[in-house]
């Protein structure tokens, strides 16, 4: 029964880092899957928590070494079960640090040994333990290179394909992909993230889309035959729309290059969910070819992968934006009025449409 609360884990999925004029920082991303398991919510884990980065009370299998307190309070969405760690698929800490997890299905490969004088750690708890522990990107790259061991142990029966994505106040976006030449961390991205291949390919991949601008052609001209252009966007010509991974990077990718920032923080979150839209798995194009296990914790299953819901972070302000499928209206919780409660807080996703009438 809780093999499946790890399977979203396993979800196509798309993050992008973007700034504003201000210079607010953001990371976001949106899930992608065919459910949600219930006990998926917002979730505020304070600092001093204590926790277990590798094994769980609830199999037997804690890791005595790996036990130890939360430095900082963090933001975001994911899962509290007894006898488990934290479980955030994706979120914020106090000190800004921003990040989360996509679905690395067919690359993504885990050590069987720990090395020397490092730690084992569960890949579903890196992101909970790197914002738990770190302050920013680089304190991110020197525990995961000096400290840690991505290590193939099963977690309620299974070891979810993953990759990562963190960004801070800096500015600097960091990819980690974990694959059967050791764990590779790319420094200063362009700031996107999607599924499968790698990153390295989905950057190279962009030359094959090199000719694409925000600027229209003009009239043109075939053996003095002129032809006045009657649409516009035709510099973007090109451009990929369907829902692949290599397609959702390079839409992203461009509308990152071209899209006008905010002026704001406000301005910059209403403009980055619209960026989010053109990577949206609307309900119904995306058949699932093997739904997975359902179980009694699972309801309304659809045959289909969509975008369950779409979260945004402000580094800067600590807030947690996010939408779903069914409610655009954009919700928020501020991790700020929060580092008073010393206990774990869970938020409804508030997923039921909400109208505004105006009359």
């Amino acid at each position: 029964m809780r093999q499946n609360l790890l399977e979203e884990l396993n979800a196509g999925c798309s993050a992008l880092s973007w700034s504003t004029l201000d210079q607010k920082h953001f990371w976001g991303r949106n899930l992608d899957f065919n459910r949600l398991a219930a006990e998926t919510k917002v979730t505020y884990v304070p600092r001093g928590t204590e926790y277990c980065f590798c094994g769980t009370s609830l199999e037997n299998s804690e890791n005595p070494q790996c036990k130890t307190t939360s430095l900082y309070a963090s933001l975001g969405t994911g899962l509290l079960t007894e006898g488990c760690s934290p479980i955030l698929y994706e979120g914020i800490n106090e000190k800004g640090l921003m990040g989360g997890q996509l679905y690395y299905r067919g690359f993504a490969h885990f050590e069987d040994q720990v090395r020397p004088g490092t730690l084992p750690l569960q890949p579903p708890f890196l992101v909970y333990h790197m914002l738990s522990q770190c302050s920013s990107v680089d304190e991110v790259v020197t525990m995961l290179q000096n400290n840690l061991t991505l290590l193939n142990i099963p977690l309620f029966g299974t070891v979810p394909t993953l990759h990562w994505s963190f960004s801070d106040r800096s500015g600097e976006s960091i990819v980690i992909e974990p694959d059967k030449t050791g764990i590779s961390i790319y420094r200063n991205t362009i700031g996107v993230m999607t599924n499968s291949p790698g990153y390295s390919w989905h950057r190279l991949n962009l030359l094959n889309y090199a000719g694409i601008r925000d600027l229209d052609y003009d009239t043109l001209e075939i053996e003095c035959d002129p032809l006045e252009q009657c649409f516009s966007g035709n510099g973007a010509q090109g451009l990929p729309g369907d829902f692949s991974s290599p397609s959702r990077f390079i839409r992203l990718a461009f509308l990152k290059k071209f899209c006008t920032k905010g002026s704001d923080e406000q301005d910059g979150i209403a403009k980055m969910f619209h960026l989010f839209q053109s990577a949206v798995f609307p309900l119904g194009m995306v058949r699932v070819s093997q739904p997975g296990h359902v179980t009694e914790l699972d309801s309304d299953i659809v045959p289909f992968d969509y975008t369950i819901y779409t979260s945004i972070m402000c580094s800067e302000s600590l807030r947690f934006y996010w939408t779903s499928y069914e409610n655009q209206q954009i919700q928020y919780v501020d991790l700020n009025h929060l580092l008073s409660c010393t206990q774990p807080k869970q938020f409804d996703f508030q997923r039921t449409p909400q109208f505004i009438c105006r009359s």
